[in-house]
């Protein structure tokens, strides 16, 4: 390894004196005082679009160990790469955790960088002084150099690379500024050159590097010989390889739970721990979320271009229950918890013990047909005045029945009061609040689709012989007696003099007991919807 730069030359490649010295930071963040087996547990997004299905999936689980372990979850924003930053992906960040109850105990909470937590700044481009100083004592020891490699000479490598067959990137012999004499640094300098700050790797690809996943195993990989770079010479900022170093020994992260993508860099992760003589992290790598294909019907991937599913900000206004979407993601990572609930042995998932060993390591099928009943099971169970107030909540904000349920919150709940009262007869119809809501529509008049024939060209004299008789205080067996009544004198069946009633008052062939409905409605909207038809 070569000699390390003096402190002056240090202070001129990264413009300016080091704030820190490791020994101040690490007693300006200390170890976190938890209980013995505590995890602490981040997500760390790039503000650069929507939050993937796939980001709250690990969010989920990183809570999950952090909650069931008395630990500490914190949010971190990876926002040191400027050029890919979209305006307001943060609030976006924040906003589905919010939405979805996952919340982190530490981190940024408003769009105006305001954080809680003693080991922040929790954005990343408010810690420069921190990777500095850090990158500063790795250019003291050696094992970090200032690379003056332009963009051009950086693309001639790369092509000479590929025509001998070589892998491509800057180490070894193409690493030209490795054991650059510091007069070369100063000339440079001097001509107003501002360089990157490279790893000075001393891995051997010929040898095996053994990295630890705690679900995969000692995972072997070839020793990583690239000279990375740490420090950005465009802003001064971190690449994601440093600041994960960095973040995660002074933030004190136990776990880090992250894509299965980045196995390939968890070699230079390793190596770069060892050197700073700093213990890593336990990494647990998951699997991608997948779907199948339309087209192929094979198994991919979730897609940000091609699947709606994977934008979790649709599931929010779509109205489904965010209990039940994380039910089901939950039951992908945690597979006993489905049979866990079933037996009544847990109520959610926050009472069921994730084991990180049990982890799914093969690409996890995100079945929407499974998160519907998921969601049914979940609505299924909710008492009716819940129900109304989430499906009126959620309205308020997303669905254009608003203007027409809005002031009427007693009549919504009487709606879905119906067959809920009758344990052998659970009602599994509703999904999300906005099919509710399209389940129940023909209830107001308003968004109510009728008919001015009879279904099926059924006559209308079961029904002006209904309408004649007709009481809305009549109890339910006497109710029926004058539909049977009816058909009886008709000679037809009863289910067609049912059947008769159902399409002209409903619009629909198939709903929940006709004689709870028409009680709902009232006597005025009955006779109306039935005279309409009766009258012509």
């Amino acid at each position: 390894m070569r000699a390390g730069l003096s402190p002056d030359l240090i202070a001129r490649v990264l413009g300016g004196v080091p704030k820190y010295t490791i020994a101040e930071l690490e007693e300006k963040f200390p170890l976190r005082t938890l209980p013995d087996g505590a995890m602490v547990t981040r997500f760390a997004p790039s503000p650069t679009g929507y939050m993937h299905l796939g980001g709250l999936y690990q969010v989920l689980i990183d809570k999950k160990l952090a909650q069931q372990s008395g630990g500490v979850f914190y949010l971190r924003i990876e926002d040191t790469d400027t050029k890919r930053e979209v305006d307001g992906a943060t609030h976006i960040i924040l906003e589905s955790l919010r939405s979805f109850g996952l919340e982190s105990d530490e981190g940024p909470i408003a769009n105006n960088k305001y954080s809680r937590g003693y080991y922040g700044p929790y954005f990343q481009s408010e810690r420069k002084d921190i990777y500095a100083s850090v990158a500063a004592e790795l250019l003291t020891r050696g094992a970090a150099y200032p690379c003056f490699l332009t963009s051009a000479e950086m693309d001639e490598i790369r092509e000479k690379q590929k025509a001998a067959g070589l892998p491509t990137g800057i180490y070894g012999e193409w690493a030209i500024w490795r054991d650059a004499s510091a007069a070369d640094v100063i000339a440079r300098l001097d001509a107003g050159e501002i360089p990157v700050i490279r790893l000075y790797s001393t891995g051997n690809p010929e040898q095996k590097i053994y990295c630890k996943d705690a679900v995969r195993g000692s995972i072997a990989f070839p020793e990583n010989n690239e000279d990375a770079v740490l420090i950005k010479s465009d802003n001064g900022l971190p690449t994601y390889h440093f600041a994960h170093l960095v973040d995660d020994h002074f933030m004190r992260t136990t776990h880090v739970v992250r894509g299965e993508e980045w196995l390939s860099s968890f070699p230079l992760h390793i190596q770069m721990f060892n050197m700073m003589g700093w213990i890593p992290p336990v990494y647990i790598h998951t699997s991608t979320l997948d779907t199948i294909d339309d087209e192929t019907g094979k198994q991919r991937k979730l897609s940000k271009r091609k699947d709606p599913m994977a934008n979790a900000a649709n599931f929010i206004s779509d109205g489904w229950p965010v209990e039940a979407v994380l039910e089901y993601l939950f039951n992908i990572v945690a597979s006993g918890y489905e049979e866990a609930k079933a037996k009544g042995q847990v109520k959610n998932i926050w009472e069921y013990d994730l084991k990180i060993k049990k982890i799914p390591m093969s690409g996890a099928l995100f079945d929407m047909k499974k998160l519907e009943w998921w969601a049914r099971e979940f609505i299924a169970g909710m008492p009716v005045d819940e129900l109304v107030d989430r499906i009126y909540a959620w309205s308020e904000y997303y669905d254009e029945f608003w203007g027409t349920i809005s002031g009427q919150k007693d009549y919504l709940r009487a709606i879905l009061s119906i067959e809920r009262d009758n344990p052998k007869r659970i009602r599994k119809d509703f999904v999300t609040w906005k099919q509710t809501l399209e389940e129940v529509a023909y209830f107001w008049d308003d968004l109510f689709v009728g008919t001015h024939t009879c279904a099926q060209g059924r006559e209308y004299a079961p029904l002006q012989e209904f309408l004649a008789t007709f009481n809305v205080n009549d109890d339910k067996d006497t109710w029926w007696k004058k539909i049977t009544d009816i058909a009886a004198r008709l000679g037809i069946s009863n289910g067609d003099a049912a059947m008769a009633l159902r399409v002209v008052i409903t619009g629909r062939t198939n709903t929940p007991d006709l004689y709870s409905i028409m009680q709902v409605m009232g006597d005025a909207r009955v006779r109306e919807r039935i005279g309409k038809v009766t009258n012509g």
